[in-house]
């Protein structure tokens, strides 16, 4: 017992620290992002950058892809282990009675939203290593603006980066806030940090829901 709960644990950290991680992205990723809406020209900036900066490409980029797959592996391992864990069912579960939720769906929603992402890196991922390395084309500084309002033309896709927004803002409002408590957190500060974990789980993904419809109603029209 004392060698499962300590790699329960251990694994509960690892998930912590890369939901953190792929939080600060998150922030970052939304600031970028914003500025397609403010100043076309530093979004176009911005992207060129991170589209060819060495560091970026071949070192954060995959640190960030790493980051990713070790934070839903472990969400997946951490779930079938409290499955298996529970040799006594609940008589009767109450649903919210017993638990919020969003924290009893945690996986639920973890799952979709990484289904989103599979969906966001095809969009834009994929498209960007197919223009650089497979169809080798020159660069171009000025085309990330336009190629990202196209995105958003469809209503279909803009439906579905709304819906999973809320879905990340469901995971971000227990997630955030628990990464925390995973690693010890438990001080006079915690109430302040949950207040700022459920403030940054609304705002962030309403930046990103804004953007999509800003652009879904603010297409680029083509002479």
């Amino acid at each position: 017992m004392s060698g499962f709960a300590s790699s329960s644990i251990a694994r509960k950290v690892v998930m912590a620290l890369s939901g953190l991680f792929l939080v600060l992205f998150l922030a970052q990723h939304a600031t970028i992002n914003l500025s397609s809406v403010v100043s076309p020209e530093t979004f176009n900036k911005w992207s060129h950058f991170m589209g060819y900066n060495a560091v970026v490409q071949f070192i954060l980029q995959p640190i960030l892809i790493a980051g990713v797959i070790v934070h839903f592996v472990m969400g997946i391992v951490l779930e079938i282990q409290n499955n298996r864990a529970r040799n006594v069912k609940y008589v009767k579960f109450k649903g919210s009675a017993n638990a919020p939720w969003v924290s009893r769906n945690m996986i639920i929603t973890g799952l979709v939203v990484l289904a989103f992402l599979g969906l966001h890196f095809y969009d834009f991922w994929v498209h960007e290593m197919a223009y650089k390395y497979v169809e080798a084309r020159p660069e171009d500084p000025t085309r990330y603006h336009a190629e990202t309002v196209e995105k958003f033309e469809p209503i279909w896709r803009t439906v579905i980066y709304v819906v999973s927004f809320v879905l990340l803002a469901l995971h971000l409002w227990h997630g955030f806030a628990s990464s925390f408590q995973s690693m010890g957190v438990n001080n006079k500060y915690t109430p302040a940090i949950r207040n700022f974990t459920r403030l940054y789980a609304i705002v962030v993904p309403l930046i990103f829901i804004f953007i999509a419809l800003y652009h879904h109603f603010n297409p680029i029209t083509h002479s």
